[in-house]
């Protein structure tokens, strides 16, 4: 990644994407289709046709990566020309820029931290990033952590944040008027605390490269600290044990059960009926029983999650009409959708394989939250590794799902 990414794409670039993107799905269809009629006459299929379907996938996942990319930088605030910010937090963030990080000067950067953010330094040091330069690590986090731009995001101020879901039913209903007015059932409620972990990242600079005037520090940090946090936070909500970190929520306890008959804080699986893959007859129905296992209040804003080598095996499934159930997001507005619902694409889900959890499908917003402490602190270490000039970021994020109802994953196994 470049600074330069930072700046919104020019539509006629997103344009020439979708273009790429609709020529390469439709030479796919179009070879996958000739393998198919192959396949059902000979029972085989030759193996340069294999090759070009084989090439023309991964062709349409890169080119699709790259629309969506192009999309979440539209769809993302950008900057237009320098900041407009004054007062206390411009005067911060230019001794945070061009005094503290540039030539490692410190005087006053406490006093003016706590006049523009309300806030003193922590006990584990370093001080905090200017508001703007945070607010573009939020940003670019969603680009770098795709389970970030599903799951309901809170801002907290302590490592003592708790949810109470409520377990109950028939706690509302409507009466007349004058009608006596029910006794209300007794509310049960769960206490949901999302495992918190403190994230770092190192990343360096020259001396040299500080001193250039025309060195853009606020975006060079921004980008890096995004790249880093994003990386650990993508593993850690899908798969992240709990302990000092989030707990993603392929760790939860899952059952074959409905939502009737689990106990909360247990997901439902849905087995595909084979041991590391689909039906070999209409495979694609197992994704709509996925769907459908899914109440329809959650399906609203629900998507499916799954990994690159997944996708690449599903933009082959057709439903009984010889449709693909994979569309690709041509435009601006969105990602790539199956069976109508947006997929998005999470490297750290696993492979499919005996018993893997390889798809997710579920309403990660009503289903999943992402706890993050108030601010990003950094340490300056110019002396562990010369010539090189360290920057110690760190933020305390935690993770963990707080309806398992919401979420449904596919298991492949009998």
């Amino acid at each position: 990644m470049t600074v330069q990414e930072f700046d919104s794409p020019d539509t006629r670039e997103v344009k020439a994407a979708v273009d790429a993107l609709g020529r390469a799905f439709e030479d796919f269809k179009a070879a996958n289709n000739a393998a198919d009629a192959e396949h059902a006459r000979h029972g085989t299929v030759d193996v340069v046709l294999e090759e070009k379907v084989t090439r023309l996938n991964k062709e349409v996942s890169a080119l699709n990566g790259r629309l969506e990319r192009l999309q979440l930088a539209v769809n993302r605030p950008h900057r237009e020309g320098r900041s407009e910010i004054s007062g206390p937090a411009a005067e911060h963030k230019r001794a945070f820029c061009e005094r503290f990080m540039r030539k490692g000067n410190e005087q006053g950067l406490q006093e003016l931290e706590e006049k523009a953010l309300s806030i003193g330094v922590g006990t584990d040091g370093g001080y905090a990033v200017p508001q703007e330069i945070d607010q573009k690590i939020d940003a670019r986090l969603k680009d770098f952590s795709p389970i970030r731009r599903l799951a309901s995001v809170v801002q907290i101020g302590s490592a003592n944040y708790r949810k109470l879901v409520n377990l109950a039913t028939g706690a509302s209903g409507w009466v007349g008027e004058t009608a006596a007015r029910p006794v209300t059932t007794s509310t049960q409620f769960a206490e949901v605390v999302p495992p918190l972990g403190e994230i770092y990242a190192n990343p360096a600079a020259t001396q040299a490269m500080l001193d250039d005037a025309f060195f853009d520090v606020e975006a060079w940090l921004a980008e890096e600290i995004a790249a880093e946090f994003g990386i650990q936070e993508g593993a850690a909500f899908v798969s992240g044990n709990g302990t000092d970190k989030p707990k993603g929520f392929l760790s939860y306890t899952t059952a074959a059960t409905n939502d009737a008959g689990r106990a909360f804080g247990t997901l439902q699986h849905v087995v595909t009926g084979v041991n590391g893959g689909f039906p070999a007859s209409n495979p694609s129905d197992i994704l709509i029983d996925l769907v459908h296992a899914l109440r329809p209040v959650y399906r609203g804003g629900a998507a499916f999650v799954m990994n690159t080598n997944t996708i690449s095996l599903i933009r082959k499934f057709k439903d009984s009409t010889g449709d693909y159930l994979w569309r690709p997001g041509l435009g601006e507005a969105g990602p790539a959708t199956l069976l109508g619902y947006p997929l998005i694409e999470a490297q750290d889900m696993p492979d499919i394989a005996t018993n893997s959890l390889s798809i997710a499908f579920g309403n990660f917003e009503r289903g999943y939250i992402i706890t993050d402490r108030t601010g990003v602190r950094v340490l300056r270490d110019p002396f562990s590794n010369k010539p090189y000039v360290h920057f110690y970021a760190t933020k305390r994020v935690g993770g963990g799902v707080v309806n398992s109802e919401a979420i449904k994953l596919l298991k492949f196994s009998v």
